[in-house]
């Protein structure tokens, strides 16, 4: 196919993405010290547009989801993405920019798996637990040239998915199934990466070995231990009725979805970004006025702050949301399936489908020769090594807040996603420190939220736009150190952050109660020689 001119060469600006259409393919153009590259335009994450992003340096960061690619070769770098993008060749003719766009279009640019094919190594790594955190250490330790055996553990019947969606769109019915699996079955078999279906009965961390139900044992050379969460059922009278539903697993987004297409009355308990995810897309999927019960007076509070929480109750609440805020949850009746949900006031709320969004703990009851966190997790080094040749990411591992110094713990998709990355590289021999900047979003009717950082407690907030339009940028203090945001309608802003925290230029305080800055500009000026 001949080379399309996209552009001409004083169109595409050093530092800015510009994005183009070479036939009829979506593609962008970068400029970096002077030479031009061109990319497939959207995210191979979740489709989003990545001439809305940003670019800094050679680092191109998705939108919506933080994702980062390298703009030399399209590698990736940071998640939640599992693959890099699709380049294209670029020649310069005079003024003109041309693209060779392949006749089968743009494909992701899926990284480099080695095979054991004929490998000499006789290791055996194993990991136990298919979600997040496993699959991106699956991924890299292929990437990284392991050739010994690899197999992932994991009770779950499918092959890693998008989790996040079994509460959003997957469940409020505006995503496909193809939506779900993060990597294509062949995947699996073409990395050599075993796939086990199978309980774990007990992990010896000394000895690193798995025991399976029927006596089965895998003994490991290296052990990843990414067994994720278990959802909580409070102890309710009631509690075990059918129709009594957590949200942990595709199956469970299912289950709940099925059963709501059929419930005259819905009830969720808890205010949990679970919780409140649920109830926004059981209302996409044409619930009609499911009731939220909580504790708490404003959602999220704890969390973003009591101004964003308001503005989110006030959300659901336009939305149709039946909110009985203030309130908890005594016990609950039923006849074999449940019946209304009873409140400790003694009065009674209808109900034939209830959803638990009361939180998770982290999975651990069965991992011996290790002390257990009060919380039941697994503390872990700067490498995210338990032990020698064992490690912990995810839900179950508390580490050191390398911006902080703080011992954390931290519930989020990305962050799983990280750890396993860097897990994945020094089981393969790497000597990688975790040194990552978390993040997290969640999607409530058109209300898209994302948060930069990690904020435990905070003793301000200073905030830039206005929170009641959706249309801001809050910024968690402690100790006179901004150590998190939350942003709506800012996307290229929290990216900017997201940056700044990873060079420890983050702005001072003082600056942002002084005036509103633009992120984007402060990232592009010179870091000061002080």
């Amino acid at each position: 196919m001949p080379k399309i001119r996209v552009a001409a060469i004083g169109d595409v600006q050093e530092g800015h993405i510009k994005q183009v259409t070479a036939g009829e393919l979506e593609i962008i153009l970068v400029r970096v010290e002077g030479r031009v590259r061109a990319f497939s335009a959207r995210c191979p994450h979740h489709d989003a547009p990545l001439a809305d992003g940003l670019l800094d340096g050679d680092r191109l960061l998705c939108p919506w989801h933080q994702s980062v690619f390298r703009v030399t070769d399209g590698e990736l770098l940071e998640p939640p993405a599992l693959a890099g993008l699709a380049c294209f060749e670029v020649d310069i003719d005079g003024d003109d920019v041309l693209v060779d766009v392949p006749e089968q279009g743009a494909a992701p640019g899926e990284q480099t798996v080695s095979r054991r094919d004929g490998s000499a190594d006789e290791r055996t790594v194993v990991i136990v637990g298919g979600g997040a955190a496993g699959l991106a250490a699956a991924q890299e330790l292929r990437g990284s040239g392991f050739g010994g055996r690899l197999v992932m553990i994991s009770d779950d019947a499918r092959p890693p998915y998008d989790r996040t969606q079994c509460s959003k769109l997957y469940l409020a019915g505006e995503a496909p199934q193809e939506w779900m699996p993060l990597k294509p079955q062949s995947f699996y078999a073409d990395a050599e990466i075993e796939l086990v279906e199978h309980r774990v009965d007990a992990i010896d961390v000394k000895k690193r070995r798995i025991a399976l139900p029927g006596g089965a044992v895998i003994e490991a050379d290296g052990l990843l231990l990414a067994t994720g969460g278990r959802p909580i059922r409070p102890p309710l009278d009631g509690v075990d009725l059918e129709g009594v539903m957590t949200l942990r697993t595709w199956d469970d987004s299912d289950r709940i979805a099925e059963l709501a297409d059929e419930a005259r009355r819905v009830v969720v308990i808890g205010a949990s970004f679970i919780g409140m995810e649920v109830a926004a897309s059981l209302v996409q999927r044409g619930v009609k006025r499911p009731t939220v019960i909580a504790p708490e007076e404003i959602p999220f509070e704890s969390v973003l702050g009591p101004q964003i929480g308001a503005v989110l109750r006030d959300i659901h609440r336009q939305h149709g949301v039946d909110l009985r805020l203030g309130q908890k949850v005594g016990a609950l009746e039923g006849d074999g399936r449940v019946r209304a949900v009873v409140l400790a006031d003694g009065s009674r709320i209808e109900a034939d489908l209830v959803v638990m969004g009361t939180g998770v703990r982290p999975a651990t009851d069965f991992i011996e020769g290790v002390e257990l966190e009060h919380d039941g997790s697994l503390r872990v080094d700067e490498r995210l090594r338990v032990r020698e040749d064992v490690y912990a990411a995810g839900d179950i591992a508390t580490f050191r807040d390398w911006r902080t110094g703080e011992w954390s713990r931290i519930e989020h998709w990305r962050t799983a996603q990280q750890q396993g990355m860097i897990a994945g590289r020094n089981l393969a021999g790497q000597t990688q420190r975790y040194r990552a900047v978390p993040f997290f979003w969640t999607e409530q009717f058109d209300a898209v939220l994302g948060y930069v950082g990690h904020a435990s407690s905070w003793d301000e907030v200073i905030v830039h736009g206005r929170v009641p339009d959706c249309d801001f940028v809050s910024y968690y203090v402690r100790d006179d150190k901004l150590l998190a945001a939350a942003a709506m309608g800012r996307d290229r802003q929290l990216n900017a952050l997201h940056e700044l925290m990873l060079l420890e230029r983050e702005p001072s305080p003082d600056l942002l109660r002084a005036r509103e800055i633009d992120l984007v500009d402060s990232l592009r000026e010179a870091p000061s020689s002080d």
